[in-house]
């Protein structure tokens, strides 16, 4: 199984505490997803506060027309610095997506780092050559912007 990797930095102008109260609960995902993916959330366990065995279940759209649940769970948790969520059941063979919050000058280096796998081996590999790769680029790179705009615009407002 070939694994792919992910890593993106994106300073956010907001306090650790702000950025681990928006990043650790799933709802705000939603907000950050493209749109054209149609993400929904179908159940969060154990109400909204994250902890380390919490299963949340989606429904997105990978493919034109292909909706597929998508569960993970969180793994790790270490108020507010990190936490980890994995893919139990999905369109991935392997999904492991760490979250790490630091306090820098100003604000937060917030850091994304994945590692992924697609199934069916080299035709796997085929579809993440021709799109795959380019759509989880794609998804990442509208999260910075979206959070950019976000924090950029109630930064602004809070002044």
């Amino acid at each position: 199984m070939k694994i792919y990797q992910l890593s993106r930095k994106q300073f956010l102008p907001i306090s650790l505490k702000a950025a681990w109260n928006f990043f650790s609960s799933p709802k705000n995902l939603a907000h950050i997803t493209p749109k054209e993916m149609n993400f929904r959330i179908l159940s969060i366990s154990g109400g909204n506060k994250m902890y380390p065995g919490q299963i949340i279940i989606y429904k997105v759209t990978v493919l034109p027309y292909i909706r597929l649940r998508w569960v993970t769970e969180i793994t790790h948790v270490q108020e507010p610095l990190y936490f980890t969520d994995e893919q139990r059941f999905g369109p991935y063979a392997l999904w492991h997506h760490k979250h790490h919050f630091r306090e820098v000058d100003g604000g937060v280096e917030m850091t994304d780092e994945i590692d992924y796998a697609l199934p069916l081996g080299r035709l796997g590999q085929l579809a993440h050559f021709l799109f795959v790769e380019r759509r989880v680029n794609l998804i990442f790179e509208h999260r910075f912007k979206v959070l950019d705009e976000y924090f950029q615009k109630n930064n602004e407002v809070s002044r």
